[in-house]
């Protein structure tokens, strides 16, 4: 069992999130899901981001940090996640839990879903990342990602990228105009068998 920590995207905490996290715990997994947004949701990318903005993305990361840090801190001599926390996002929430595993010694885990952020120069990290992304993808162009994807190796992270030909961005929510059945169906097959192996 893995405790995931769970980071909505620009549009807010959807219900394709809680469906996400849902389905995670089906598989024996715990599943935190903070809301960066106080309760906002967003229909359009272009209204998400403007909020975004709004916040400020150190607002964010802050919100994000603040969120973890009952599942890092003893209680009553115990950790709630004692063997490292799985950190995972969406697109924008990929961004922060990049930022956030890459901070933490004891992360067990990345899972990046449509989203990467950058990496500082003397990153370290022995990490294993899973990254799936739609083919092509405006908001991860090719030569960012190849980019990403060496630096990632530099730090020393253990790096598998699935791509997706023809998705749309956010491929995996369903009530957006990007939903792809087939890639979101393999995305999560690949994301199970990702969790069971850190697991093992």
């Amino acid at each position: 069992m893995a405790q995931i920590v769970l980071f909505h995207s620009a549009y807010g905490l959807r219900p394709a999130v809680l469906a996400a996290a849902e389905r995670l715990r089906a598989a024996g997994h715990q599943v935190h899901t903070p809301d960066l947004y106080d309760g906002r949701t967003f229909d359009t990318v272009e209204e998400g981001m403007a909020y975004k903005d709004e916040v400020t993305n150190d607002e964010l990361l802050r919100r994000a940090v603040t969120s973890v840090v009952p599942l890092l801190t003893p209680v009553n001599g115990t950790t709630p996640a004692e063997d490292g926390l799985v950190y995972a996002g969406f697109s924008l929430g990929g961004a922060l839990a990049q930022n956030l595993a890459l901070a933490d010694e004891r992360a067990k885990g990345l899972l990046l879903l449509h989203g990467t952020s950058d990496i500082k120069d003397d990153a370290t990290t022995s990490i294993p990342v899973q990254l799936h992304v739609a083919e092509p993808d405006a908001f991860e162009p090719e030569d960012w990602l190849n980019a990403w994807y060496l630096r990632m190796l530099k730090a020393g992270a253990e790096v598998e990228i699935h791509r997706y030909r023809g998705a749309g961005h956010l491929y995996t929510d369903p009530e957006l105009p990007d939903y792809d059945v087939e890639a979101a169906e393999q995305t999560w097959a690949a994301v199970l068998d990702f969790l069971a192996e850190l697991d093992g």
